[in-house]
């Protein structure tokens, strides 16, 4: 199977499994999945965010996301238990469409190593 064809499928099967456990039927969107990713990260589970908060734990999420790419490094937990990056090289410029199938491509990854999916 083409790794684009790969992707593909994964992709779709996590949107699939992660909509069934943590949506009331809408189906989960990129950046849905993005700020799921974030709250498990955080590890603050059982909370409510506030707006500012959201956003932070987005990029905590693409932060962890990208670190196996080489593009951020985890550097500490503050004092509140947000984890802390470093960004170790600037993103290429990419479409649209690239930066999403990156993303994607990251997440899969994400919940392949988490044992979430296979």
């Amino acid at each position: 199977m083409a790794r684009d064809e790969q992707l593909k499928e994964r992709w779709e099967m996590l949107v699939k499994k992660l909509t069934n456990q943590f949506s009331e039927g809408d189906k989960l969107d990129l950046d849905s999945i993005i700020y799921l990713i974030g709250i498990q990260e955080l590890g603050q589970l059982h909370r409510e965010f506030k707006k500012d908060e959201k956003v932070h734990l987005m990029h905590i999420a693409i932060c962890r996301l990208l670190e196996p790419y080489g593009y951020y490094t985890f550097d500490y937990i503050d004092e509140e238990g947000w984890p802390h990056y470093t960004v170790m090289a600037s993103l290429p410029p990419l479409k649209a469409g690239e930066q999403s199938i990156l993303m994607k491509e990251a997440i899969v990854n994400y919940f392949i190593e988490t044992e979430f999916i296979s």
